[in-house]
């Protein structure tokens, strides 16, 4: 964890204060010794509670012609000062609105790289072209064949949107949920699952199913060059057979480092400038690692990164601010991070819902998944995505929030 030095520098802007993302933002910088102000959807907002922000300010309306006139107004205030987002929808929205924000600098990347990013597609080819192994991936069109996509792509196989956040508004419009991730074991459930989206025209890419354990690497870049890096195995996800991390271990440098180069290799290829995850999926096995996507933003499991002191909040306001670079530690490599919220909805599934699981290869352990859950509240390197002792009011907010939203059901 980065002790708090003090900075001579301006405020920071964080917006999106409502997940554990926004709230260590909030925390890394305001440990640091930077002036914290945070703008956020909803008075609820977790973030807001945290004892490292300065300010709170809460906007209801998201990317509104209101939150530009509020950040416009803390440039007035406070003179220049940069922005640092959460969202993908946060950054799509500050990079088509970028000038208009007066002397507040949002630390966003070309609208060029971040489409790339934001299209799976694009983002396979090229990673393809960096000559990382990618899974099979087809993207169906209308008149799609069943049995054409069974030849190339075999079963079983997993459906993502290509740009999900661009076909979200279809779905809705349709009363279609927007699945992260679909597995489909056979024939029947892949023809069933494209025949839902016929009438919106529009279709998931059918992705070759990969085996083994998620493996993110994290990187900072400024003018190309890499400042900081950082990577994680995941232990445990939500859903069971893949989503996002619930426990994540911090992993050592000297490993899966020709990955890393190539990850680096892929983001420069890209033109990408800023914070940005690189997730694969390794095959303990087989030793070998495929691309899943690139985030662009700073990501879900972000905590891991915020207590093993990695530092990248604090770089990437130094790099804004056109503060000199900063000479970090290397950053731990033996801590585990977890968000208990999400492991009670993950074992709940496992020790009665199994049946829900749609991964075939998922090794079903119930009780080595409850003693290690158990086990973990005991172990000193384990951290925790929300609760903080130095900074427990946002845990108690978190409490709270889930309280109501379980009385409103």
């Amino acid at each position: 964890m980065l002790k708090a030095w003090p900075v001579d520098g301006p405020p920071c802007v964080v917006l999106g204060l409502e997940t554990q993302i926004g709230l260590n933002l909030v925390r890394e910088l305001g440990r640091a010794g930077v002036r914290v102000i945070g703008v956020a959807q909803e008075p609820s907002a977790i973030g807001l509670r945290s004892r490292y922000l300065a300010e709170g300010i809460v906007v209801a309306e998201p990317r509104s012609e209101h939150l530009i006139d509020v950040v416009r107004g803390i440039g007035e205030r406070y003179g220049p000062c940069p922005l640092l987002a959460v969202s993908e929808a946060n950054l799509v929205w500050l990079a088509g609105q970028r000038s208009e924000f007066g002397l507040v600098t949002p630390v966003v990347p070309s609208a060029t790289a971040l489409a790339v990013v934001l299209d799976k597609r694009a983002t396979l080819e090229a990673a393809e072209a960096a000559g990382i192994r990618t899974p099979v991936s087809i993207l169906p069109e209308s008149g799609w064949d069943l049995a054409d996509l069974l030849r190339r792509c075999p079963l079983p196989a997993v459906l993502k949107w290509s740009d999900p956040a661009s076909v979200a508004p279809l779905l809705a419009a349709h009363g279609l949920p927007l699945l992260k991730a679909e597995h489909v074991l056979r024939p029947s459930d892949l023809q069933a699952a494209l025949e839902r989206y016929t009438p919106i025209g529009e279709w998931p890419l059918v992705q070759e199913y990969c085996p083994g354990y998620g493996l993110g690497q994290f990187f900072l870049i400024d003018q190309g060059q890499v400042l900081r890096r950082f990577q994680h195995r995941r232990i445990a996800e939500w859903p069971p057979e893949g989503g996002f991390s619930s426990v994540c271990d911090a992993v050592p440098l000297d490993e899966h480092a020709e990955l890393q180069e190539r990850s680096i290799a892929l983001l420069r290829a890209i033109g990408w400038e800023g914070v940005a995850m690189v997730e694969y999926r390794f095959d303990p096995l087989r030793q070998e690692a495929r691309l899943m996507e690139v985030n662009g933003r700073f990501w879900g499991s972000f905590p891991l990164a915020v207590h093993s002191g990695a530092g990248f909040a604090w770089l990437a306001y130094r790099t804004a601010a056109g503060l000199p670079p900063a000479s970090l530690p290397p950053p731990r490599a033996d801590l585990r991070c977890r968000m208990v919220a999400t492991e009670v909805k993950r074992l709940w599934r496992i020790l009665f819902q199994p049946g829900r699981i749609a991964d075939p290869a998922f090794a079903l352990r119930p009780w080595h998944e409850v003693s290690r859950f158990v086990a973990d509240f005991f172990r000193p390197k384990v951290r925790y995505y929300v609760w903080s002792t130095d900074d427990p009011l946002p845990f108690l907010a978190d409490l709270r929030n889930a309280m109501a939203a379980l009385l409103n059901r």
